[in-house]
């Protein structure tokens, strides 16, 4: 049918972590996408008709199928990658993995979730990467980046199967508190809120797109994602 033809094929990398599961229900819920490619190392807790799981080592990945855009959420902490070189394995290294085969299998869009604070110049090792990521990506011949920069997410960890992070237990009662006074790229931001966003604008923009988190929240409060 003409109408299968036209819908989308994507490919989402970080599907089991915070905004990216949000950003899974999303992608899977829209009738205008046909399937789900999700690259992981391990299964996501669901499953769907439009969804092929792909396991995978992303240090070694296979050809993917063809598709139409891809969405990177692929993200650790220091501490639980245990160093900065694995650290940046995973934020650097395996997203920009993810992209290059993503080009080769045709994607034209990209919605990447990056961090407020991005800056390939920051004296810090997580937004120095952060922005290296994302400066890799700019250079690469993509129609649509569109950068999700989060301040910190609010949301719980519960059932990810991800370790308690001490820090958050503390900073996200304080910032949800201070949130009214906070800069606007410092405000505190639920996951579905990133999430929609990169899934409203990366198939209807063109160019680089940076978005910070109050953007991101004008545009859930607009009722646009």
């Amino acid at each position: 049918m003409m109408m299968s033809e036209t819908k989308r094929v994507v490919l989402l990398a970080g599907a089991t972590g915070l905004v990216g599961g949000k950003l899974l229900q999303i992608l899977l819920n829209d009738p205008d996408i046909a399937c789900v490619h999700a690259l992981s190392r391990k299964p996501p807790a669901i499953s769907h008709p439009k969804l092929t799981v792909h396991l995978v080592d992303f240090a070694s990945l296979p050809q993917l199928p063809r598709a139409d855009e891809a969405y990177l959420a692929l993200g650790t902490t220091i501490k639980v990658a245990g160093s900065r070189e694995a650290f940046r394995a995973v934020d650097f290294d395996a997203n920009m993995a993810v992209a290059r085969a993503a080009l080769s299998a045709g994607v034209s869009r990209v919605g990447l979730v990056s961090a407020g604070g991005a800056n390939a110049q920051s004296s810090m090792f997580y937004t120095r990467v952060k922005g290296e990521l994302e400066e890799a990506l700019r250079a690469m011949p993509f129609t649509t980046l569109v950068i999700a920069r989060p301040s910190l997410l609010l949301d719980s960890r519960d059932g990810l199967g991800q370790p308690v992070r001490p820090g958050e237990l503390i900073s996200i009662p304080i910032a949800r508190l201070l949130s009214p006074i906070l800069p606007g790229a410092y405000k505190p931001i639920e996951a579905l809120v990133v999430a929609r966003a990169l899934a409203q604008l990366v198939p209807t923009s063109t160019g680089v797109v940076v978005l910070a988190s109050d953007q991101m929240i004008k545009l859930g409060k607009s009722g646009r994602v």
